[in-house]
C-alpha cells in the first residue's frame, strides 16, 4: 500500500514562497514518475508538475517559470518550490505518480491572497 504525506501548504501572499513536501511510502518510489496536482475549489484536480525518475521535469504552461519539482529517491521525497505566487494558485495540492496509480493523501492547502 502505497501512501503520500504532503506538507508545507499555507497562507501567503501574492508574490511569495511555499516549498512543499511529499513522502512516499512503498518500495517502487525510485523507478517511478512522479507529479503533483492541484485540486482549486469548484475545479478538477490537475497535474501542475512531474518529474521522471530519471530527473526530467515537465511542468503546466500556468506555473511554468514559477514552479519547480524536484525529488530525492534515498528519502522517498518529492518537492514543489513555488514562486512569484498567484491568487490562481490557491488549491489543495496532492503528490502521486503520473499517471495517478494511487488513493489520495489529504493534501496540503495552499492559499494565496491578493
Amino acid at each position: 500500500q502505497v501512501q503520500f504525506a504532503e506538507s508545507g501548504g499555507g497562507l501567503v501572499q501574492a508574490g511569495g514562497s511555499l516549498r512543499l513536501s511529499c513522502g512516499v511510502s512503498g518500495s517502487t518510489f525510485s523507478i517511478r514518475s512522479m507529479g503533483w496536482y492541484r485540486q482549486a475549489p469548484g475545479k478538477q484536480r490537475e497535474l501542475v508538475a512531474s518529474i521522471s525518475s530519471g530527473g526530467s521535469t515537465n511542468y503546466a504552461d500556468s506555473v511554468k517559470g514559477r514552479f519547480t519539482i524536484s525529488r530525492d529517491n534515498a528519502k522517498n521525497q518529492v518537492y514543489l518550490q513555488m514562486n512569484s505566487l498567484k491568487p490562481e494558485d490557491t488549491a489543495v495540492y496532492y503528490c502521486n505518480p503520473t499517471p495517478a496509480a494511487f488513493s489520495w493523501g489529504q493534501g496540503t492547502k495552499v492559499t494565496v491572497s491578493s
